[in-house]
């Protein structure tokens, strides 16, 4: 299983019915470096990189933070010396952190996100912060939306996001805009896209871009914005790039998830009394807080009742103080109660989605998590049971509901089980 940096090694015994979950193999480019570069001259949806950028005095870079894998190591270097070789200067090149409300990333761990010494010296690489209000400019509303976005990103002269495409719990699929809205947006935008009105619409959800609510929110800020540019990367389970482009922000976008869907979206024929599943490892399951995405990513085919197990280091614990505030509100108040709340609400609490979003699990399933990382008043604040053996939490599972047939998913989210069954 997909487990902090290691993995972990499960022996569940040859007397169950192992259903194992997962991608189909990938290709994998054999020279990625090469690949980038060719990405470069072969765009979607716009003329080449260099031309492009010759127009361009200055430029902005957004880069996910440490909570993906985003092979930022491969592609930054050869984007930098593309911009460099075009005439920007590397003193009007920023990258920029896309942390949304997330903390910043500092010292060593920027280091790790970028994954270039050279990078970190040739040009400035900052976090962006959502309660900065000098840092973001107002650009209108969006169905009510105040939309405020980092004018960094704003005023360069060409705009860059670099993200990883994957399924994504609310959004559909990550990467391209999600890099923009909430990435570098304001805490006010933020909180109002992820209000439940949104996020309980039945198409926020794996997988789903058309008539997803917060995908069509996030496209009508980036058209606010105005022109920018994408580098989509989509990786293999063994973290190895799979595929990668470059082109205008929507229509790349769309190019890399329609390269990814097959892989990602696994066709089930029934559902299960006892799935086991992972939160995808390191850096995803450095927190609880990313945690529930594993838990939401299976629940297409948990069967009503039935018991999800979880594994996930949750190395650095919990999350955010404002998170722990949500799941202790889950725990007093319940999940039906928390849902009517939220549901009364035009602008979210920061961070009480993720409780929003482990409501939707818990409602369909039990939810046991195997974890090291956690304080025993963080475990409590999970809400959910806490199993110190994932086997035999298995096994009781099994003995539980008397089904000795269970699935398995050792890349958690990345890999998207969809229900198909008769």
């Amino acid at each position: 299983m997909k487990y902090g940096k290691g993995g972990l090694a499960v022996d569940l015994g040859p007397d169950l019915e192992i259903d194992v979950i997962r991608k189909k193999a990938m290709p994998v480019l054999a020279d990625p470096e090469r690949s980038v570069a060719a990405a470069w001259e072969n765009p979607v949806g716009c003329r080449p990189l260099t031309e492009v950028a010759r127009r361009c005095k200055s430029a902005c870079i957004l880069i996910c933070d440490i909570t993906r894998p985003v092979p930022n190591g491969i592609v930054l270097p050869g984007l930098v010396k593309e911009l460099i070789a075009a005439g920007i200067a590397p003193g009007a090149i920023t990258v920029l952190v896309a942390t949304g409300l997330h903390r910043p990333n500092l010292g060593d761990e920027l280091r790790e996100v970028v994954g270039s010494d050279w990078v970190m010296e040739t040009v400035s690489v900052v976090n962006h912060y959502a309660r900065k209000d000098e840092d973001h400019r107002r650009l209108g509303d969006v169905s009510g939306i105040p939309v405020r976005i980092d004018r960094r990103f704003l005023d360069a002269g060409l705009r860059i996001a670099v993200g990883l495409v994957e399924p994504h719990f609310m959004a559909g699929y990550s990467g391209g805009r999600k890099l923009v809205a909430p990435g570098i947006a304001h805490e006010e935008t933020i909180r109002m896209l992820h209000a439940a009105g949104i996020l309980e619409d039945c198409r926020a959800a794996n997988c789903i871009l058309e008539g997803n609510p917060l995908h069509d929110a996030q496209m009508a800020i980036l058209g606010m914005v105005g022109e920018c540019f994408a580098v989509n990367c989509v990786i293999d389970e063994e973290r190895r790039l799979s595929c990668v482009n470059f082109g205008a922000m929507e229509a790349s976008h769309l190019d890399a998830v329609a390269f990814v869907r097959p892989y990602a979206e696994i066709p089930v024929k029934r559902k299960y009394l006892t799935v086991f599943a992972s939160a995808a490892g390191y850096p995803l399951d450095k927190n609880y807080y990313q945690t529930v995405k594993g838990m939401v990513g299976a629940m297409d085919i948990v069967a009503d009742g039935g018991t999800l197990i979880i594994a996930s280091e949750c190395s650095e614990g919990l999350g955010s103080a404002e998170y722990a505030a949500a799941q202790e509100r889950l725990l007093g108040l319940g999940p039906e109660r928390l849902l009517a709340e939220l549901m009364g609400k035009r602008s979210a609490a920061v961070d009480e989605w993720q409780t929003e979003m482990q409501v939707r699990a818990m409602k369909k399933a039990r939810v046991w998590l195997y974890t090291e990382g956690l304080s025993p008043d963080e475990r409590r604040l999970t809400g959910v049971r806490i199993v110190s053996d994932v086997e035999a939490a298995v096994r009781e599972s099994v003995a539980m509901h008397g089904e000795r047939r269970v699935a398995v998913i050792p890349e958690g989210p990345y890999v998207i089980p969809v229900y198909q069954g008769p």
